[in-house]
């Protein structure tokens, strides 16, 4: 069942939205060498609480222990924020989700640490733009499988490996709702796409394989081949025209130290 939304619930989206982009550029502000992966998590908690909104993911199913899903190098997505100390090279994607009002928000961004080499900022320089790619085949009367096919058609064609086993999903009242957005895909098929639909759209995109594992805590996907993974994730409400990005990186961007991002070559 697709639950499509009102324009007072997409404001209310754009809400949690917003303090989800502000959360996650506090967080920004301490990815760096020598911090540890649960400092990063007790500040976004404040944060959001701070604000009025409670972390969507802690507790999520009864199980998952933190405010954000903090995942490196390999690990794909769903890592455990703990005593691990980031390092120079490391690749750190981090997701978080904020319920607000009664509705969910939901966004995810990865870090390239100083010293990572080129071959790896290039992979999360193209899964973000394959981010861009999916969001602009979001707008009425497309197919979930145009989303999908412009993600995988265009990390493909660098060699990257497409994860199968995770997708992007529809967001709101739940954290986790209809429709489901692949990240593969072929055009023209899957769900037929109208106006009001709200749904987050996440490549999560290896370097090598596109096969993952499941470690043994029953959250933890890493890659096969233990080579990296990139993650990036915005929320959006489909519009008659185009899509309408709900979540922002803005935040991120100006308070993150390393200027990675459109880079000359």
């Amino acid at each position: 069942m697709i639950h499509l939304k009102t324009e007072e619930e997409i404001q209310i989206i754009k809400e949690s939205a917003l303090i989800l982009g502000k959360a996650h550029g506090e967080i920004a502000k301490l990815v760096k060498p020598g911090v540890k992966t649960s400092v990063l998590d007790k500040v976004a908690e404040e944060f959001i609480r701070d604000h009025g909104g409670v972390p969507s993911f802690k507790n999520y199913n009864g199980s998952f222990p933190a405010s954000l899903c903090i995942s490196v190098n390999e690990v794909v997505v769903h890592g455990f924020p703990g005593n691990y100390e980031l390092r120079e090279k490391d690749v750190v994607a981090i997701d978080c989700g904020v319920y607000y009002k009664g509705f969910h928000s939901d966004s995810a961004y990865t870090y390239p640490l100083e010293g990572v080499d080129e071959k790896t900022l290039l992979l999360l320089e193209r899964t973000y733009e394959s981010l861009f790619k999916g969001i602009e085949q979001a707008k009425a009367g497309n197919r979930m499988g145009d989303v999908s096919h412009a993600i995988q058609s265009y990390v493909e064609s660098f060699g990257y490996g497409v994860v199968r086993e995770l997708v992007g999903h529809g967001v709101g009242k739940n954290l986790h709702e209809d429709p489901e957005v692949p990240n593969y895909g072929k055009r023209g098929k899957g769900v037929k796409l109208v106006a009001g639909m709200v749904f987050a759209i996440e490549p999560m995109i290896n370097m090598g394989t596109k096969n993952v594992v499941q470690e043994r805590d029953g959250w933890t996907i890493r890659t096969a081949d233990r080579k990296p993974s990139a993650h990036f994730e915005h929320m959006v409400a489909v519009r008659e025209d185009k899509a309408e990005v709900l979540t922002t990186h803005k935040y991120i961007e100006e308070n993150y130290s390393f200027k990675w991002r459109n880079r000359s070559r």
